[in-house]
């Protein structure tokens, strides 16, 4: 039996199945998925890192589709945003896909503290205080720790509201992260009603929510460089979408970054949306 080594350094059997599954998400067929199965089975060996594994997916895939030349892994994009303001930024625009109005920043007085909210969603009658968290290191889970503070502030708040200290009548809260969470904070969530968005989360997961929409973070164009990310995150540029749909003129009086370089990473960020 060929073995597996996680980022963690746990050792797994090979699972067949995660790689379809891997292939299913980047959007390939079936005979592609299974092309590519069939290529890492061949060529895998016992030990091998699974962060080895994806790279050979993607190297395969660059058969298939002409985006994966122009593209990296959907959740090693996500690391690459800064937490504040670009992932912020970003999650305002997944709210925004689900019908959500969006106030971000803001300082809502509790009946004992005040608290920082990263975004406050409205929709209907709903108004959701969502707590944005990332992790550089994609591995890492999001915590009970995490969901126990979110659930503190939020009934703070709601007693805020009873005083009369804000205008905020939050009907629930939710953490949306680019991680998984760890098994107690989902057992905690579930019985206090928390929304829960992050990788491979049941009801909505991170990537689904992302792939249906095509709400690419501009991190997944391959080869942009950092100091490239972080002046597009000052001009609140953070996805693809944007990068593609705005005039370069406008990029570069926002940026600085030479209207050729713009150019070029529109012409890459306009395959990986159309294929």
């Amino acid at each position: 039996m060929i073995y597996v080594t996680k980022a963690n350094g746990e050792r797994k059997p090979f699972n067949p199945n995660k790689v379809l599954r891997t292939c299913k998400r980047l959007g390939l067929n079936d005979k592609e998925a299974n092309e590519i199965l069939k290529y890492i089975q061949a060529n895998i060996y016992d030990g091998i890192r699974t962060s080895k594994i994806l790279k050979m997916i993607f190297s395969k895939a660059k058969e298939f589709r002409e985006k994966f030349k122009h593209s990296i892994d959907l959740r090693e994009a996500i690391s690459l945003l800064r937490p504040k303001p670009d992932f912020e930024h970003f999650v305002g625009y997944l709210m925004k896909s689900l019908g959500y109005e969006i106030i971000s920043n803001q300082i809502v007085p509790g009946k004992c503290v005040e608290h920082e909210v990263d975004i406050i969603a409205k929709k209907g009658k709903e108004v959701i205080h969502v707590e944005v968290k990332h992790h550089y290191n994609f591995h890492t889970y999001t915590g009970l720790e995490q969901v126990l503070a979110t659930y503190s502030a939020f009934k703070d708040m709601k007693d805020g509201y009873e005083e009369g200290f804000h205008n905020f009548n939050f009907s629930s809260c939710m953490i949306i992260c680019n991680t998984k969470f760890s098994f107690h904070a989902k057992k905690f969530a579930k019985c206090k009603g928390i929304k829960l968005i992050g990788w491979r989360t049941e009801k909505i997961s991170l990537e689904n929510l992302i792939e249906k929409n095509k709400l690419y973070p501009i991190t997944m164009i391959k080869g942009i460089s950092q100091k490239e990310i972080e002046k597009f995150g000052n001009a609140n540029i953070v996805l693809i979408k944007q990068l593609v749909e705005m005039d370069p003129k406008e990029i570069y009086k926002l940026t600085k970054i030479p209207k050729d370089r713009i150019n070029s990473l529109k012409r890459r960020g306009r395959i990986i949306l159309e294929h």
